[in-house]
C-alpha cells in the first residue's frame, strides 16, 4: 500500500493556470474543460486560484465565480483545493466561507503577504481570525508556505500552533519554499499532516520522507509522468519506471522554467490544448513574445518526440 495515502490529502494536485478572456476576464469554459482534461490525464484533484491560477490578479467576485462555473459543468467539488487567501482577514473569510459551502475538500490559504517581518504572533491570530469567522468543523485548510514570492513563512512552530488549536482543520501544508530539508521538516514535525511538494522535482524524495503528493505548476502538462512517480514509488519493483518519469518530469519542469514561469506554462498550454487564448496573462505579467514562444513549442516538440508514455 501507498504509505502517503494514509494521509488526510494526497495524491498529484495540479496547480492549475486560469485561461483568461480577451477583455481580462477568466474564461470558464475552457478552464472547465481543462480542468476535465486534467482529472483524466491523472490528477487527484485541481488546485485552482493559486500563484499559477494568478488569483491575486482576479477580484473576489472573479474568484468566487470560477469556482461556482467548474462545478457546475461536472467537476466533483470534493476534488478542489481552491485558494482563498487575501491580505486581509474579511475577504479571506468571504472566499474561504465560499469554497466551503461549495463542497471543496479544502482551501490552500496564504498569509496576510503585504507586511513583511511580521511575528508568528501576528500570523497566529490571522489564521485563527480566519477560522473563526469562517466558523465550521467541516473546514480543512492547508497552509501556503511560499516565501520565495509571499516573503511570508510558515514555521514549524505557527504549523504546530494551529494543528494544536485547531485540530482536525489544518490538514496540511503545500511547501513551495523550493527546499527539501523544508519539506522534510514539516513532514517529520507532525503526524496525520499532509506536506504536498510546490515543485515537480521534489514529490519523489518528499514521498520518501512521508510527505503526501505535490501540487505543482508543471502538473498542467506532465500529470501523466507525476501519477507514475505517485502510484509506483514505494515498489522497488517498479524503481527503474519511476527513475523514467522521473527524468521526464525534470525536463519538463526545465522548459516552464525557460522564461517566467506562468506566460511560459500558458504558453505551452496553447500548445498543448490547441487554443492561442492561452498566452493571455493579467498585469503585471506579461506574455511571451512570438520568438519566445515558437522557442518553447519547437523544444516541446523534442520534449513530446520522446515522450513514450
Amino acid at each position: 500500500m501507498n504509505p502517503a495515502t494514509r494521509l488526510p490529502i494526497h495524491g498529484v494536485f495540479s496547480a492549475s493556470a486560469t485561461p483568461i478572456n480577451s477583455d481580462g476576464t477568466p474564461d470558464h469554459a475552457t478552464f472547465a474543460a481543462h480542468t476535465k482534461a486534467l482529472l483524466q490525464e491523472g490528477c487527484d484533484g485541481i488546485a485552482l486560484l493559486g500563484t499559477t491560477g494568478e488569483a491575486n490578479s482576479f477580484s473576489l467576485g472573479q474568484r468566487m465565480t470560477l469556482v461556482e462555473k467548474v462545478i457546475a459543468a461536472g467537476v466533483d467539488a470534493k476534488r478542489l483545493l481552491p485558494g482563498t487567501s487575501q491580505t486581509n482577514v474579511a475577504d479571506t473569510v468571504t472566499l474561504t466561507r465560499h469554497a466551503l459551502d461549495a463542497g471543496v475538500a479544502a482551501s490552500v490559504v496564504l498569509p496576510p503577504f503585504y507586511y513583511k517581518g511580521v511575528s508568528d504572533e501576528g500570523l497566529f491570530r490571522f489564521y485563527a481570525e480566519v477560522i473563526e469567522g469562517v466558523g465550521s468543523d467541516a473546514l480543512r485548510v492547508v497552509l501556503y508556505h511560499i516565501p520565495p514570492i509571499a516573503q511570508v513563512g510558515i514555521s514549524l512552530e505557527l504549523s504546530g500552533r494551529l494543528l494544536e488549536a485547531f485540530p482536525g482543520i489544518i490538514v496540511g501544508v503545500k511547501d513551495s519554499s523550493g527546499k527539501i530539508e523544508s519539506m522534510q521538516a514539516f513532514a517529520g514535525a507532525f503526524d496525520n499532516f499532509s506536506v504536498l511538494a510546490g515543485a515537480d522535482p521534489f514529490m519523489l524524495p518528499l514521498l520518501k520522507s512521508g510527505g503526501a503528493g505535490c501540487i505543482t505548476s508543471s502538473s498542467n502538462l506532465i500529470a501523466r509522468h507525476l501519477r507514475i512517480v505517485f502510484d509506483n514509488w514505494f515498489d522497488p519493483a517498479k524503481t527503474a519506471e519511476v527513475e523514467a518519469a522521473q527524468a521526464r518530469i525534470n525536463a519538463w519542469r526545465d522548459l516552464s522554467n525557460a522564461y517566467v514561469q506562468l506566460p511560459t506554462v500558458k504558453a505551452m498550454l496553447a500548445k498543448r490544448r490547441g487554443h492561442d487564448g492561452w498566452t493571455r496573462v493579467r498585469p503585471p505579467l506579461v506574455e511571451l513574445t512570438a520568438a519566445e514562444i515558437a522557442i518553447v513549442w519547437a523544444r516541446m516538440d523534442e520534449l513530446e518526440a520522446t515522450d513514450n508514455v
